[in-house]
């Protein structure tokens, strides 16, 4: 259970970090990674029961966006 949180909340830490690094340096004709929406707060659940959340991704540049390496900051 824990472990599941802590992975989505790792996932959505590097694609905020992805956005936010992607955007800052854009340049015409390249891609800039967008996310929405960067966190979100899980309700209370019940020990032992999957939780799920997804976070989307969008390309807002000209070019495609390739993620090569992913690592917590």
């Amino acid at each position: 259970m824990k472990f599941k949180i802590f992975v989505t909340a790792f996932i959505c830490g590097m694609l905020f970090f992805m956005s936010v690094s992607f955007g800052a340096e854009s340049k015409p004709g390249s891609p800039v990674a967008f996310l929405p929406s960067d966190k979100f707060e899980f309700p209370t659940v019940i020990e032992g029961s999957d939780v799920t959340h997804t976070f989307v991704l969008q390309n807002k540049g000209a070019a495609p966006l390739k993620i090569k390496r992913v690592k917590t900051g």
